[in-house]
């Protein structure tokens, strides 16, 4: 049985990656992850609760610019690297914490990495790293231009990537997700942050005119491409897209949720963010063909399978609430 550690398992992607990994059976998962209050902690502890009592999962409460914290993890076979400090907007305030986190962190785990003979390394990028880009959809081999330090600190974790590959012969390969949703999403996102203020008949806010679309894809569907990417053997580095290949403008998003929550949605419209692109566009071909990836999930049933967990989530939040109070 293959060990595997996962950075930030206690996350969004990484929870719902690690339940399909626990599912199957066939490794042995170890998760890292510091709690970072950049959004509720207590969400982070719901996700991980499951699998606590589960004999083939371990955890460790730690940071990945920490080497001691890593050298907790034993006989490690791969990793699966999320861990990240979030958010394109936040990043412009505090550029050198994001700096210091993704790409510094991310040395210091290739460093781990070599030092443990790993070999097999998957990098969470982002699709926030091609910026300002006019060819669409967008390709791996496309010129990168960043608009934030958030991109540009996932731009430097695939050189060094790069560099860790050449040198010591870690098979790397850096997958750059497409605006991923669905149960378990954070709640500073746009999706969990809509359900939520229209479900409770708050004001929604829109940056600009409501045209920016987005390449939305299911965490579902992502966590099957990275399982996939598991098997990976055609070269020691490559980047490649993961998307869902549709795009949808904000309007059509929000009338989405309109319709499921059965509420009009209240909107206040505020100028376009720094930092934020007009339009997201995968072209998913080579993960199609190196990591046989197929999206299958409809914005409508994403949003339905989200709202499912919300509903949940947010009911036993307010039953331990009220058995508390």
């Amino acid at each position: 049985m293959e060990h595997i550690l996962v950075t930030g398992g206690a996350g969004f992607i990484g929870s719902n990656l690690i339940a399909s990994l626990l599912q199957s059976k066939k490794y042995k998962i170890t998760c890292i992850d510091n709690f970072d209050d950049f959004y509720s902690i207590e969400q982070k502890e719901w996700n991980i609760k499951p699998f606590l009592p589960n004999p083939d999962f371990s955890f460790i409460q730690g940071d990945i610019r920490n080497a001691e914290d890593l050298n907790l993890a034993k006989e490690v076979d791969i990793i699966i690297h999320l861990a990240a400090k979030a958010g394109v907007r936040p990043s412009i305030q505090n550029p050198s914490l994001y700096l210091d986190v993704n790409t510094n962190g991310t040395q210091v785990l290739l460093e781990y990495a070599h030092a443990n003979d790993i070999k097999r390394f998957i990098f969470a990028s982002s699709s926030s790293v091609y910026g300002i880009n006019e060819h669409s959809p967008w390709i791996e081999e496309d010129t990168l231009c960043p608009i934030s330090p958030y991109a540009s600190s996932k731009i430097a974790g695939e050189m060094l990537g790069h560099v860790y590959s050449h040198l010591y012969g870690i098979r790397f390969l850096a997958l750059r997700f497409f605006t991923v949703y669905g149960p378990g999403q954070r709640p500073d996102l746009a999706i969990h942050k809509f359900f939520k203020a229209i479900s409770e008949e708050n004001a929604i806010p829109v940056y600009g005119d409501g045209t920016t679309s987005r390449d939305y894809t299911f965490v579902g569907d992502a966590v099957k491409g990275i399982v996939a990417a598991l098997d990976y053997e055609r070269s020691n580095f490559e980047i490649v897209n993961i998307g869902n290949h549709n795009v949808i403008t904000l309007r059509k998003l929000i009338t989405a949720i309109e319709a499921i929550c059965g509420k009009t949605a209240i909107i206040d419209r505020y100028l376009e963010q720094p930092g934020d692109v007009s339009k997201t566009f995968a072209d998913i071909s080579k993960a199609q063909e190196y990591l046989g990836y197929d999206p299958s999930t409809s914005l409508e049933e994403g949003l339905l399978s989200f709202y499912d967990w919300f509903k949940m989530y947010y009911a036993v939040k307010a039953h331990e609430t009220l058995r508390i109070n």
